[in-house]
């Protein structure tokens, strides 16, 4: 929780008043999904998803609060039922982006904590500066990728302490399916000197209506140096539903 300042950090480089710019305008999209399983198989999970962002005339800004949460119900030899939670991970996020004088070519600086009870790492810290571009921009599709400088500090699930510092590269894929349709590809890769962290989500949106949607996703995460009983990929795989507004 260290880095937790650092995310404050982030959110402060933003004019931190939008009510005295007028033409601040605010995105946001909340997501949820639950799965609850009884009879043989008994347990219930949960995910969910809030991402604000923020166009101003000199910033674009993004904050992004995500959890994932799994109990499982299990039996004993005596036939005693419990909880057992599989899966407890939850993450925030801040970047701040300045834009440049060129088109779609800005200077973020970015702040993020994860906690993950059954992960690699129960807890991941990250702050990263640089550059972002607009590598491709049509109607129907965009393509963005950014680079930089960054430093981490985690705690393995060993218990051990990490730190160092990384080159951060990003990119992020928008296509525009159909009027109703919308696929999207982020992914993004943390270089240290003991390991390579990356992140990568595959979505499709399909509206339901004015402000609803409907999202399949897949996402895939990867530590290259890892406790030798844990996996190096964690994958998950959800259906959720999104309100924008």
């Amino acid at each position: 929780m260290k880095f937790l300042p650092l995310i404050a950090l982030a959110m402060a480089c933003a004019p931190a008043f939008a009510d005295d710019l007028p033409d601040a305008s605010w995105h946001t999209s909340a997501e949820l999904g639950a799965i609850s399983t009884s009879g043989n198989t008994a347990g219930t999970s949960v995910s969910g998803k809030i991402d604000a962002r923020q166009e101003l005339d000199d910033w674009s800004n993004q904050y992004v609060v995500a959890g994932h949460f799994k109990e499982d119900k299990v039996n004993d030899r005596d036939g005693n039922s419990s909880s057992r939670r599989s899966a407890e991970r939850y993450s925030l996020s801040a970047k701040a982006a300045y834009k440049l004088v060129k088109d779609d070519e800005k200077l973020f600086v970015l702040a993020a904590h994860v906690g993950d009870k059954f992960g690699a790492y129960s807890r991941y810290n990250t702050m990263a500066v640089g550059r972002s571009t607009r590598w491709y921009d049509s109607p129907e599709a965009s393509v963005d990728v950014e680079i930089g400088p960054g430093y981490f500090r985690g705690e393995r699930a060993t218990g051990e302490p990490e730190s160092g510092f990384t080159v951060r590269g990003a990119a992020a894929i928008r296509w525009q399916v159909s009027q109703n349709a919308l696929f999207s590809q982020i992914a993004s890769v943390e270089r240290g000197t003991s390991n390579t962290h990356s992140i990568a989500e595959a979505a499709l949106s399909t509206k339901i209506n004015g402000t609803m949607q409907m999202k399949a996703a897949f996402i895939v995460r990867n530590d290259t140096n890892v406790p030798a009983d844990k996996k190096n990929t964690d994958t998950q795989t959800s259906l959720t539903l999104v309100y924008s507004f």
